[in-house]
């Protein structure tokens, strides 16, 4: 399991990774910037990196998963509803691969404001 920390100016968190294809092309593109994009109660920013959609891909996950949207080449964080959502799920906007699980409470993601720089390293 890798194990990476995302930072932006307000906050951080630390995510587990599961072993799989994208999570060990993520892990070797790392460290790396991007952009935050919010969608709701999600982050989500491009990666220089490109995948195939992995089995067991999902649209609805549990806070706090940590996504690959393959359309977008991006990660996507939810920690809440979504402008997708219905009830209070957190749906994404189309089926992702699930890479893994961001570690405590997921919604300090919500400091993650647009525009911010975004950092992923290795933890």
């Amino acid at each position: 399991m890798a194990i990476i920390r995302i930072a932006w100016p307000a906050g951080s968190v630390i995510a587990d990774l599961n072993p799989g294809p994208t999570a060990d092309q993520l892990f070797a593109a790392l460290p790396c910037t991007s952009t935050v994009n919010t969608w709701g109660e999600e982050v989500y920013f491009t990666l220089p990196i490109r995948a195939t959609l992995e089995p067991g891909a999902q649209q609805v996950v549990e806070p706090g998963t940590v996504c690959f949207w393959v359309d977008g080449s991006a990660l996507a964080l939810p920690w809440g509803r979504t402008p997708a959502s219905r009830g209070d799920e957190c749906r994404l906007v189309s089926p992702c691969s699930v890479l893994g699980r961001i570690r405590g409470d997921a919604s300090v993601l919500r400091t993650a404001k647009d525009g911010n720089t975004i950092r992923i390293e290795a933890a």
